[in-house]
């Protein structure tokens, strides 16, 4: 029985779905929400903040570690594992229950159930006890997307896992092995580093963080290997076994080493949540696996739109939560722009972190455009000098005519705040002129924001 109908229905509570409801709401619409897990999805629940939580309670066990470099003697530091998980669990359910609140005071109707489209604007909605069906004007899929899956290497919570064992570990294991080098990886690496693990990062590519500058790929690996961890690059692992309560692993590529470690942890990339969604009764079509859209969210299926990571890279929430109100805002008759993908930051929360913004220098030099590059170290900064926080570098990319903010990236002490300048310079449309005549705070790191652009003009003033 068809007993509801909406402006506007959401599949997916994610942070580009449970935007997109609200921001519909606020414009009029009558909106319905389904989720079939937890409201905030993997983002909120088992990803973006609770590593967050726990790479936070690493720094600390870092500072407290290196006290006596500032001056402050401490007992020695101790690790209690349970009340890091506790903590990062609690902090995940504090923000879920704000986004429950968030719903109900914009008047969204949200349904914990599957759901199925039909096809002609109809859903059905599956839940353990009961389904019905719903209908709307206008459908938003927002189902995400999971960790992908290794072949032969089944997640089992003692000798593999996903991302969602590392979050709530029984204990620290002596060793761990992680497959796979990209931003996720590379956190949990440090993180696990931090608490004593014997941590191996194993990657098939030629660097670790491939997606980054080459200079920043170079520079973050220097430092990983300083803490300890052991990176293989240019590997991939051709044959495991279990011997004697370890897994045995044996690479293959630039290295054939056989490696021995208590736990895998698989961090590979994704697989869009894309099955089991009845697209079949749609005209929607996929690319590997990921929703197919235009410019503006919209599928090949008429008022059905797809955002996130279901509809492909980057994989990113504040992308997502982008493409949801640029939905929204499209179906409403709104002005709108088509995103950017090269104007949307990204950051890497290791230890140092890394964050970045559009073409890498490769990117600049592949699309033939005439640039200029700026560097900048911290340890050329007064107040990185004073934290104890000089590993690291800013780098900028402009275009040589215009003077266009091309790229920017960065590694080093809570850079990840710090790149929204530039995403700000970039949405502005800020040459090197007015960034140059731009007056930063003294002493702050930010200040090697501005050495950067300085550098690329040969202006730089403290190096």
């Amino acid at each position: 029985m068809n007993d509801q109908h909406f402006d506007l229905v959401v599949i997916g509570g994610g942070p580009g779905g449970y935007v997109a409801a609200i921001r519909a709401s606020q414009l009029g619409m009558k909106t319905g929400l389904i989720e079939k897990a937890e409201l905030g999805g993997i983002c909120l629940n088992w990803g973006c903040i609770p590593t967050k939580a726990m790479l936070r309670s690493a720094d600390v066990f870092r500072l407290v570690k290196s006290a006596e470099d500032f001056g402050i003697t401490v007992d020695e530091a101790k690790i209690d594992l349970d009340k890091i998980v506790v903590r990062s669990r609690e902090v995940s359910k504090k923000l879920q229950q704000g986004v429950q609140g968030l719903l109900k005071k914009n008047k969204v109707t949200v349904f914990h159930a599957e759901a199925r489209l039909l096809g002609h604007g109809k859903l059905t909605l599956k839940t353990q006890i009961n389904q019905q069906t719903i209908s709307a004007k206008h459908i938003i899929l927002a189902t995400g997307a999971r960790a992908k899956a290794i072949p032969n290497m089944q997640v089992d919570g003692k000798y593999f896992w996903s991302y969602r064992e590392a979050l709530v570990p029984k204990n620290i294991p002596k060793s761990l092995v992680i497959v796979g080098a990209g931003a996720i990886g590379i956190e949990f690496a440090c993180f696990y580093q931090a608490l004593g693990t014997k941590v191996t990062v194993i990657e098939l590519a030629d660097r670790v963080l491939p997606q980054e500058d080459e200079d920043i790929s170079k520079s973050i690996e220097i430092e990983l290997k300083k803490s300890g961890i052991t990176i293989f690059t240019g590997c991939k692992i051709s044959h495991h076994k279990i011997v004697h309560d370890h897994v045995e692993l044996t690479l293959e590529g630039l290295s054939s080493e056989k490696i021995r470690t208590e736990t895998v942890l698989l961090s590979v990339g994704i697989s869009a949540n894309s099955e089991n969604l009845g697209l079949e009764n749609t005209k929607i079509k996929l690319d590997r696996g990921h929703v197919i859209t235009d410019e503006f969210c919209q599928t090949a299926e008429p008022n059905v739109y797809a955002i996130g990571d279901l509809a492909g890279p980057p994989w990113l929430a504040h992308k997502a939560s982008h493409e949801g109100i640029l939905c929204v805002e499209k179906i409403m008759g709104l002005e709108t722009h088509a995103l950017d993908p090269k104007k949307i930051a990204a950051c890497t929360y290791s230890h140092p972190q890394v964050a970045s913004l559009g073409y890498t220098e490769t990117q600049a030099w592949e699309s033939g455009k005439k640039f200029k590059v700026g560097k900048f170290p911290f340890a050329a900064n007064g107040k990185a000098i004073a934290m104890g926080a000089t590993a690291g570098f800013i780098k900028v990319i402009f275009d040589e005519t215009s003077g266009e903010l091309l790229g920017a990236h960065m590694i080093g002490d809570e850079v990840t705040e710090m790149i929204n300048g530039y995403a700000f310079a970039q949405t502005l449309e800020t040459t090197e002129h007015e960034l140059i005549q731009t007056i930063i705070p003294h002493p702050t790191m930010s200040e090697s924001m501005h050495e950067a652009v300085l550098a690329a003009y040969n202006r730089v003033i403290h190096q």
